[in-house]
């Protein structure tokens, strides 16, 4: 089953480190969604502090990983998402004065 790579993208800066990795899937039995993705910011001393991800989708569904736990989270759509990270992912890197290369 394929895996079209749609989008993808690590930033590394003052101790934080943004990692996107979104693909367009056909393998629809294990995504059901129809996408494989990964949305994540971190530590460099890896701990996460955001991070949603559908690693096992077919079983768990979608989840959002925090510095606290993890949670089961609705899937509204991947722009929506990636929407919803980057404006999370904002808080840590305003306080840093952080600027990730992101397309908007």
């Amino acid at each position: 089953m394929g895996h079209e790579l749609t989008h993808r993208y690590t930033h590394v800066e003052a101790g934080l480190v943004e990692n996107v990795v979104i693909r367009r899937t056909t393998d629809t039995d294990a995504y059901p969604s129809g996408w494989k993705y990964t949305l994540h910011l971190g530590t460099l001393q890896d701990l996460t502090l955001i991070r949603y991800d559908n690693a096992h989708e077919d079983t768990k569904g979608h989840d959002l990983h925090t510095a606290v736990g993890e949670a089961d989270v609705e899937f509204p759509g991947m722009e929506e998402l990636i929407v919803e990270f980057w404006a999370s992912a904002d808080e840590y890197w305003d306080t840093i004065g952080g600027n990730p290369p992101r397309p908007y």
